[in-house]
């Protein structure tokens, strides 16, 4: 993708599940040459509440995990802002940043154990934009593992809406884990419902789900999908 568009603008997501895309893409800055120098991300939320030095904060979490070791310009990276004043004109904002850069190229997502993507809980409207939004106990539960306390997890967000998740031209969805496969066969297989933000993916032509196999296990078409990949075909 860079190779072919230099200047690229990339959604990045954060969590365990990305954390082998980055490696990736560390190792081949490093090793290959893969240039940064031109890229702009934007990425998908962050925590309402918490400073961008907070170890918990999903901008410390990039810049940790990935945007300290490649050459992107730090005035080409965009996280949500989650101490900002004013929540409702940044969150505008932000979306009106990312059409002024052309739009998103490529969106990575990862997907939660309810279907959700970034922060759209069950229950978020598919056309939605970027907003703060509450975080249902059954994620701030998820997220506890980071922190010393359920009591210290934010129980709000900044997140990209689906709507805005959907304007990218290419979407890649990463699922590991047998916990992740209800989530991925709802995501996939069942109805487009806002009851799994996920869903909507259905409604974009460029999506590509990489999943290993006990993600995928839960899929009724997984023989299906599989011969496609050992054919060389692309799904319809």
């Amino acid at each position: 993708m860079l190779n072919a568009k230099p200047n690229a603008v990339l959604g990045l997501s954060t969590g365990a599940t990305s954390l082998g895309l980055y490696r990736e893409l560390i190792r081949m800055h490093q090793d290959d040459g893969l240039d940064f120098s031109q890229v702009t991300t934007f990425n998908l939320d962050e925590y309402v509440g918490l400073t961008r030095h907070n170890p918990q904060s999903f901008c410390y979490f990039m810049q940790e995990n990935f945007l300290r070791h490649i050459n992107i310009p730090p005035q080409n990276v965009y996280i949500p802002a989650g101490t900002t004043d004013n929540y409702v004109p940044f969150c505008q904002w932000y979306d009106r940043r990312i059409a002024e850069c052309g739009g998103i190229d490529v969106q990575i997502l990862g997907i939660g154990e309810d279907g959700r993507i970034g922060f759209n809980e069950p229950g978020s409207s598919l056309g939605s934009r970027t907003r703060v939004k509450t975080l249902s106990q059954q994620t701030v539960a998820a997220n506890a593992r980071y922190f010393d306390t359920v009591a210290e997890v934010p129980v709000s967000a900044i997140t990209m809406g689906v709507g805005t998740i959907l304007e990218a031209r290419k979407i890649v969805l990463l699922a590991n884990g047998k916990q992740k496969a209800a989530a991925i066969a709802a995501a996939v297989e069942g109805p487009i419902t806002a009851m799994c933000a996920a869903s909507a993916l259905q409604l974009h032509r460029e999506t590509v789900c990489v999943l290993d196999r006990d993600a995928a296990s839960c899929l009724k078409m997984l023989d299906y999908f599989e011969w496609c990949q050992a054919k060389m075909l692309d799904p319809p």
